[in-house]
């Protein structure tokens, strides 16, 4: 797989999200824990080097299953996160206060079976907590040897601004895909600073996985709708990473295989100008992809 560089390190440009390993509604244990755990080594055997966890993913329950599968990590970057708390299924909450967040990264230490942690997101952006008081707190922890490089999730150009005055800010996580082009902004500003930019939902939470019209076409080509999904995130910008998730290993590695799969450049720009925009529906996605055939190759 290509690779992209999160700080010093390398990693592969597709990766595994881990939501998808719990229970309904992110909440609780998966109903086959030898089967979430089977499908972490998979990737791993895939070649994906890069999983991103979060101690609110159950809670708790992803890091351990990463832990379990995965330690002692040889070759292997595990990214978590801190800053949502759990009340139920379907529910989070925002808590960025510097004393919860120390705790929280302490506990996913211990959870991940780790001294330090290779890659640790502010999850969200708190309105209650000073964004410069909540990354304090993470580089605070960086200073102490917990945290080797720290990212942030879910911001804006701003954020990221006030962020990187704060903290050394290696990544950032926000949701983009060709359903919802909202972090282009972003995408762009991490591709000129030299910021890994890790888009989850890149799948558009399963939806582009479905849609028709892209399958038709990508079937064209010998690939799958959510192979030309996948495709299109990493042909945006070198410093996109696609954490895709899922539950299952036919799944898991279809998504793989798109690794290897290239859209030239100049259709980048032509796919840009149709499809979905923002999560509002305009031209299909099928239609876009249509048009830029010809530019595709294996």
């Amino acid at each position: 797989m290509e690779r992209v560089r999160i700080g010093e390190l390398a990693v592969s440009r597709l990766g595994l999200g881990t939501m998808s390993v719990t229970g309904s509604g992110v909440w609780g244990e998966p109903r086959d824990p030898d089967g979430a755990r089977r499908l972490l080594r998979r990737a791993r055997e895939l070649g994906v080097d890069f999983f991103d966890t979060a101690d609110s993913y159950g809670p708790a329950v992803a890091e351990t299953l990463v832990r379990e599968a995965l330690s002692p990590y040889d070759g292997v970057v595990v990214a978590t996160k801190g800053g949502l708390t759990r009340q139920g299924p379907g529910r989070w909450d925002r808590n960025c206060r510097p004393e919860y967040l120390r705790s929280a990264c302490e506990a996913s230490l211990e959870r991940l079976g780790v001294d330090r942690i290779d890659l640790y997101q502010l999850h969200t952006v708190d309105p209650a907590v000073p964004l410069e008081e909540s990354l304090g707190a993470l580089v605070d922890l960086q200073a102490e040897g917990k945290i080797r490089h720290i990212g942030v999730c879910n911001v804006g150009p701003a954020d990221l601004g006030r962020a990187r005055r704060i903290a050394t800010i290696v990544s950032v996580q926000n949701r983009f895909s060709l359903a919802d082009r909202s972090s282009l902004d972003v995408v762009r500003i991490c591709e000129r600073e030299g910021i890994a930019f890790i888009a989850w939902a890149p799948l558009g939470k399963g939806a582009l996985s479905r849609d028709r019209g892209l399958g038709a076409v990508a079937a064209t080509l010998g690939w799958t709708a959510a192979q030309a999904a996948l495709a299109w995130v990493a042909s945006v910008s070198p410093a996109t990473i696609a954490i895709p998730g899922t539950a299952a290993v036919e799944h898991l590695e279809e998504n793989v295989a798109a690794a290897a799969l290239r859209l030239e450049p100049q259709s980048v720009e032509e796919l840009a100008g149709h499809g979905y925009r923002h999560g509002r529906p305009g031209r299909r996605p099928a239609r876009a992809l249509r048009r830029v055939t010809s530019w595709v190759r294996r």
